[in-house]
């Protein structure tokens, strides 16, 4: 059953990634405008229930709960949990620093040297995306004229932001959540599969006529790259989804990085050529190894989907085909004084960017294998 289910979701990969190089492919809907109306639900449900709270608990000014919430309320449980813990850190720093220098010196003065102050120590600690959140604290105790002390109002205010940040962590955590740890593996799946797409694009550029969508499918992969970080960001906020989950993203997360630079090479030493003669001297191992590199994409996007990364791909072996292309260079080598230096030269960087690549695949499979811990078939 597992090798038939198998079976389905490679031919669908294969279906994904012909659509990926078609160079006529428009976008097509996505699950991102579900995630949109549900996350604009959870945002209202968060702001409207702090609010609601604040009322109850006789909070003078609820509507800061409520704000809370809304900026800390993200897209997912990962990012919220790290915008909740900047913003908390933030307000309590705030208030700390706006209730000390309220005491000490007038206005302006110490307004301006309790924002300084804030900064400086929040820049000091690692806290970069505290130290707004902490200014802005530190105006509303200093400049809001309220009857009150400001001890008062400095307590107040943290109340209301822990207020919105837990209601934005239970909205997150209990309704409708939406963990970036699986979001970022569906990335990943999309992520290979566009590389492989980017693969096929260089490698027709380089036996004939350039691909249209080249150019497309590197900026593609470069958003997913950069989106599929900052979801690893988040997901690192997260509970566990259990044992080598954050192991895994992170080894995948990486060897996509290595990928992609080793494909932006491929495609520099492939610039600009239409000699192909040469090259056509190491066929059949030269074309043999170009295919299962194209098949291990699609496989390591396969193994992803699945969680289950210790099935090695059938049929296939990337270490033998780059044993059989050395083996075919070296038989070619004393036939090369019939081609240019120049095409024999950009062959020798072809084939070497294509071993690379090839063990990079390869390794991605088996160290993520090896950190969520499966045991080797």
């Amino acid at each position: 059953m597992r090798l038939k289910k198998d079976k389905t979701w490679s031919q669908q990969l294969v279906k994904i990634n012909q659509r990926l190089t078609d160079p006529g492919r428009k976008s097509v809907p996505s699950f991102e405008n579900t995630r949109l109306l549900i996350h604009a639900a959870k945002t209202a449900l968060a702001a409207g229930l702090c609010w609601w709270l604040a009322l109850r608990f006789g909070l003078h000014d609820g509507y800061w709960g409520s704000i809370s919430a809304i900026i800390v309320l993200q897209s997912n449980m990962g990012a919220t949990v790290s915008a909740s813990r900047d913003r908390f850190i933030g307000t309590l720093i705030g208030g700390v620093f706006g209730f000390a220098f309220s005491l000490w010196g007038p206005l302006p003065w110490n307004y301006i040297v309790a924002i300084l102050a804030a900064v400086i120590v929040c820049g000091l600690l690692g806290l970069r995306a505290s130290s707004r959140l902490a200014a802005v604290t530190i105006t509303i105790i200093m400049l809001v004229q309220k009857p009150g002390t400001r001890w008062g109002l400095a307590l107040d205010r943290v109340g209301e932001v822990v207020l919105g940040i837990v209601v934005a962590l239970a909205v997150t955590t209990l309704v409708l959540p939406d963990r970036a740890r699986l979001r970022l593996r569906d990335g990943l799946t999309q992520e290979f599969l566009v590389l492989g797409a980017f693969f096929e694009a260089i490698l027709q550029g380089f036996r004939g006529t350039p691909a249209e969508n080249l150019a497309v499918l590197r900026e593609d992969a470069l958003a997913m790259l950069r989106g599929n970080n900052q979801l690893l960001q988040a997901a690192r906020n997260e509970p566990s989804g259990g044992p080598g989950w954050r192991e895994g993203l992170s080894t995948l997360s990486q060897f996509g990085r290595s990928l992609f630079d080793a494909l932006v090479a491929l495609e520099f030493s492939v610039q600009g050529t239409n000699e192909y003669e040469f090259a056509e001297q190491l066929e059949p191992a030269f074309g043999r190894l170009v295919t299962d590199i194209h098949t291990g994409f699609l496989h390591v996007a396969a193994r992803i989907h699945h969680w289950r990364f210790n099935v090695p791909p059938p049929n296939m072996n990337l270490e033998e085909d780059i044993a059989q292309l050395e083996n075919r260079m070296t038989e070619v080598r004393p036939t090369g004084i019939g081609f240019s230096q120049t095409e024999i030269l950009r062959a020798y960087a072809v084939q070497l960017h294509l071993k690379q690549i090839a063990r990079l695949l390869r390794a991605s499979r088996v160290e993520t294998s090896n950190a969520v811990g499966e045991t080797q078939e």
